[in-house]
């Protein structure tokens, strides 16, 4: 079975027509990503690199990366996503080959193939989020990077990352987030270290209401980005 949530797929792609426009319900992802940016390149020095994006919707951080020099597969499962992420090449005119194409099904056509492996936004919206790190670890070349980003699942998180982006200051679509699915730190390294990666920094990222701005710390408690490397 594939590990995908059909409800999941299908809201994101009733909003696939407005993935590239920064002032829609992606707003959040257009303002976080050349912070993400920035910290991926910082590990694994892009230009060059291999890399597979999973999960990688309209192809915001695919495009950013082959910007960069990287060599990027985007993978998904919603046809609308992919649809977009395909036609905005032809404004950009960067390179990405995207996929309609599980983390796993890729993992058992092309293990050990990537230099890098991009897994953002992704595991608070999938039924196993073991088996799609399991597929990551197995994507990745040894030595290899693994980048993960999700949401943490405390009180403090719920308060701010459905009450208040969704809610309150509407950053969000309500139902955008299940708190139940949102995964701990310890949880994504447990998981990672059953299938040979480890820990190499765990960085937060925090939102300022009143400034309307994101940045990367060390609080944690609510977003947070991992970076994992094979042994």
């Amino acid at each position: 079975m594939i590990n995908a949530d059909q409800t999941e797929l299908d809201k994101f792609s009733q909003l696939a027509h407005r993935w590239w426009d920064p002032s829609s319900d992606f707003k959040p992802l257009h303002d976080i990503n050349p912070l993400r940016l920035g910290w991926i390149d910082e590990r694994c020095r892009l230009t060059g690199k291999q890399v597979v994006d999973i999960g990688c919707g309209g192809g915001l951080l695919s495009e950013a990366m082959s910007g960069k020099g990287a060599t990027v597969t985007g993978i998904d499962l919603s046809d609308k996503a992919l649809s977009v992420a395909r036609l905005h090449l032809l404004e950009s005119g960067l390179a990405v080959d995207y996929r309609k194409i599980s983390a796993e099904d890729l993992a058992a056509e092309r293990a050990g193939c990537f230099d890098a492996v991009t897994c953002m936004e992704m595991l608070e919206h999938v039924p196993d989020p073991a088996s799609t790190i399991a597929a990551c670890a197995a994507l990745v070349k040894p030595g290899g990077h693994v980048f993960f980003s999700t949401i943490n699942r405390n009180p403090k998180a719920y308060l701010l990352a459905v009450i208040g982006a969704e809610y309150v200051l509407r950053m969000l679509p309500k139902g955008t987030h299940d708190y139940a699915k949102f995964l701990k730190p310890s949880e994504i390294l447990r998981w990672g270290r059953q299938v040979g990666l480890e820990a190499d920094d765990l960085c937060g990222m925090s939102y300022n209401p009143l400034t309307g701005r994101y940045s990367l710390g060390r609080d944690t408690d609510v977003n947070y980005l991992l970076h994992m490397r094979k042994d």
